[in-house]
């Protein structure tokens, strides 16, 4: 049992003994060849990006572009390798295609997030740094990945949504900027148009309150003890939570200071008694 172990172990060691000398060179060369592939590939993906992020390309786009001919370029030079060393790569491109096959109808829905992943950076409806609302969610865009997309909401809270629930969906885009609405009561007998005024003056003079498009202030309705008056305007969606307090804020004492009645829910109560009667 042992003899036959040595011999095989004899055996194998001939063989590649024998491989090693036949085609050392050849191995050499492949292993150059190889080196030489990475280091070209390297260069150009960065040469691509370079290139691109020049002329102002989006970045996804650009990182896209960039891997695309890493892949191409290395795996070039691995068949280049492989057929040095007289390895023929047909046996391997069969395997590949049939693994693909099997390999695709097991992760369809990841496919379908790719393919969805080169259709949104090929039309590229929104970029990154926009305001998107889509399938009930919102928030500015961190990320546009081949599979995913990645939101941040006001509370700085990471949102991922797989691409293929994006395309072919009713998309809004607000590009980098969200819109705020807000609310404040007043007294009817106080005067509606020195709040709107008001109201006006406190957005137009806030740094964080865009211009274009402009605010809206005017009454919303009317409720049991107060006109309500309402202001909507757009603010950076990176900071909308801190601009949106700041502007409250402001409102609320600028009414105040304008000594503009903010009423407080009134219930009036009546009591009626009757006297009782006697014979």
């Amino acid at each position: 049992m042992i003899e036959q172990e040595i011999a095989q172990f004899e055996k194998y060691y001939d063989m590649i003994r024998t491989y090693l000398l036949t085609y050392s060179m050849q191995l050499l060369a492949a292993i150059l060849i190889l080196i030489f592939g990475l280091w070209l590939a390297k260069k150009l993906a960065g040469t691509t990006h370079t290139l691109m992020a020049r002329h102002d390309i989006d970045i996804t786009l650009t990182n896209f572009v960039a891997n695309v001919v890493k892949v191409i370029v290395v795996t070039m030079f691995i068949i280049i390798a492989l057929g040095k060393i007289g390895i023929s790569v047909t046996p391997f491109v069969a395997a590949i295609g049939a693994a693909s096959l099997g390999a695709g109808l097991a992760v369809q829905g990841m496919l379908s997030n790719y393919g969805a992943g080169l259709a949104l950076i090929a039309t590229r409806p929104f970029v990154v740094g926009d305001t998107i609302s889509i399938k009930g969610v919102s928030g500015q865009v961190k990320s546009i990945e081949l599979g995913h997309t990645i939101l941040i909401n006001e509370q700085k809270v990471e949102i991922t949504v797989p691409n293929k629930h994006i395309i072919g969906e009713v998309l809004h885009n607000s590009f980098n900027y969200s819109h705020v609405e807000g609310q404040i009561g007043i007294a009817y007998s106080a005067s509606a148009h020195a709040a709107i005024s008001v109201i006006e003056n406190i957005l137009s003079n806030d740094e964080g309150v865009a211009t274009d498009p402009a605010p809206q202030v005017g009454i919303e309705g009317f409720a049991d003890s107060a006109v309500t008056i309402s202001y909507r305007y757009w603010t950076p969606t990176i900071s909308l939570i801190e601009n949106k307090l700041n502007v409250n804020l402001a409102i609320y004492q600028g009414i105040k200071d304008a000594q503009i009645e903010i009423p407080f829910p009134q219930r009036v109560v009546t009591i009626k008694s009757s006297a009782a009667k006697f014979d």
